[in-house]
């Protein structure tokens, strides 16, 4: 697997002289599905916008591709890289869906028949393909998510980076959300980075996890890897995923005799089921 985007960052600071992020050391490879894990505050948005080429004046190195991004026209950048912000209302400004996420590729110069069979294959893969003709502001707060991710698959992106996109949502949104960037991910090969602060989605879906703590990246690897200490992670304002802290209290505190912590329901129940036969 190739890098697509490597990060070595020794520090950013906001104009009023704040560190908001030192010591970055990261790579995402291709067709990863990646987190970034920390609680408010933490810098995640900070560091999804120098990943897109947004925030300059730091201290070190952002490659996508093998390129400096600071030595890349916008344009380069864009064609490969997207962010999605967490509030879609930002990001979304046209009439109807249609209109939205066509605006990307007519601006690229396509021909208004290549527009159409982009919009029309972004939407499809978005399931949003039903609603190309309504207006904007009639839809649902995850609707309008998906309208900008496609926005972003219209216009050929490769490389999609999210701001927090369960936010706002129902718990049935935010796993019909995370299904989605799964999808992506999978069948579409797209590289996801996502920054977040929900610990119980992380272990279903992602591949590779960093936890960012005011601004610094304290502990990274797999699901499985970073959450096997909880007593780092409350430090850092986060907790171990519901099922796994239970799991962890029934070993730690009632000396049920659990092999591992287990991360997901399903492999609760493995280890639960396990446990009983001993």
């Amino acid at each position: 697997m190739d890098t697509r985007i490597s990060v070595d960052l020794q520090s950013y600071k906001y104009p009023d002289g704040t560190v908001a992020l030192s010591d970055i050391r990261l790579a995402v490879k291709r067709g990863e599905f990646t987190g970034i894990l920390g609680s408010n505050g933490s810098g995640k948005t900070t560091l999804l916008k120098v990943m897109d080429g947004l925030i300059k004046g730091y201290q070190g190195e952002v490659l996508l591709d093998g390129d400096n991004v600071l030595r890349l026209h916008p344009r380069d950048i864009y064609r490969k890289v997207g962010l999605v912000f967490q509030n879609p209302d930002d990001q979304l400004f046209a009439s109807n869906v249609f209109e939205d996420t066509a605006f990307g590729p007519r601006n690229m110069g396509c021909a208004e028949a290549e527009v159409r069979s982009r919009v029309e294959q972004a939407l499809a893969s978005v399931d949003m393909a039903e609603f190309a003709a309504k207006g904007i502001h009639n839809l649902s707060y995850g609707q309008k998510k998906r309208v900008c991710i496609a926005g972003l698959l219209a216009m050929g992106h490769e490389i999609l980076l999210m701001d927090e996109p369960t936010a706002g949502l129902d718990p049935m949104g935010e796993y019909r959300m995370m299904e989605l960037l799964t999808r992506l991910n999978k069948e579409q090969g797209v590289t996801i980075v996502m920054a977040t602060h929900s610990v119980d989605l992380v272990p279903i879906f992602l591949h590779q996890l960093h936890i960012l703590s005011r601004g610094r990246l304290v502990r990274g690897g797999t699901p499985e890897e970073v959450f096997t200490a909880p007593d780092e992670l409350a430090n850092v304002k986060l907790r171990l995923p519901h099922i796994a802290e239970l799991i962890y209290k029934l070993k730690h505190d009632e000396g049920l005799p659990f092999a591992r912590i287990p991360l997901t329901i399903g492999e609760a129940r493995r280890e639960i089921v396990e446990a009983m036969g001993k």
